[in-house]
């Protein structure tokens, strides 16, 4: 009987990271999770087939892990065909994506997720972000505090953090996974489609989950222009007509945050 009661408390929690010669960055992201106090994690690792010492860093961690530590690493079509391929080695009911050069911001970070599906109707949860200095964590370069989705945000350019986003397994089976077309902003699709087009009840979580360092082809100017195409492609693959407001709302808050930061 208790055993029964404490595995309904503990839903298992699969956390995903997709790398490719990260060298640098991927001891500081493992040992992220490996720090987590939620005692059901299970963490996959999908490497891309890195030519550095990434593979010998994540072997190197493994054994710390007890067998919850599952990798491969092979070649892949991209970062969101690698994310899939994590998602579907996933046994946990919960799936969520962590990048290989980010870090939970705190130890409690699965605890606190885990309690927002427990406590709510939620199909996915979400928090706050923050973008970091390549060199030192410690040091803010801009906030993303999201606030609660409400029914058509996304025309206005709102969308989650996606490193915060956390949802049951089976709404990638049932609503789809990363759509691999697109090229940087098919995580900015995916949570529109389950969230906007398929209406699945959210919560935000005011907390800070994620510290995420500085770069990214997203973050590019080229990347950004690419990105800002992208986003309106998607509004178009999941019949909403183009948005006006979308891409100032996209544009405008980093502006004003990145000049925030400088004025304090």
């Amino acid at each position: 009987g208790t055993f029964n009661i404490k595995r309904e408390f503990f839903m298992k929690v699969s956390i995903v990271t997709v790398s490719f010669n990260s060298q640098n960055t991927i001891s500081d992201t493992i040992n992220s999770v490996l720090h987590q106090t939620y005692p059901d994690i299970e963490y996959i690792i999908v490497d891309g087939k890195s030519s550095d010492n990434t593979v010998n860093i994540i072997e190197s961690l493994k054994d710390k892990f007890n067998g919850r530590l599952r990798f491969i690493s092979e070649p892949d079509n991209g970062i969101y065909d690698a994310m899939n391929k994590g998602i579907k080695m996933a046994t946990g009911e919960i799936v969520g994506l962590l990048n290989s050069d980010d870090i939970f911001a705190s130890n409690t970070v699965i605890e606190k997720i885990a309690d927002a599906f427990k406590t709510s109707n939620a199909q996915c949860v979400y928090g706050n972000l923050v973008i970091v200095d390549k060199n030192d964590i410690n040091r803010v370069l801009r906030e993303s505090n999201c606030g609660q989705y409400k029914q058509g945000s996304f025309r206005r350019g709102w969308h989650p953090p996606h490193p915060t986003f956390y949802t049951y397994k089976k709404n990638y089976d049932k609503y789809g996974y990363y759509r691999t077309g697109f090229k940087i902003t098919a995580d900015f699709e995916c949570m529109m489609r389950l969230l906007e087009e398929n209406g699945l009840p959210s919560k935000y979580i005011d907390e800070l989950i994620v510290k995420q360092r500085v770069g990214g082809v997203s973050t590019t100017f080229f990347g950004h222009i690419r990105g800002n195409i992208e986003t309106l492609i998607a509004f178009k693959a999941n019949n909403k007509g183009i948005p006006l407001l979308c891409l100032p709302g996209k544009i405008f808050p980093k502006i004003i945050n990145s000049l925030k930061r400088k004025l304090k």
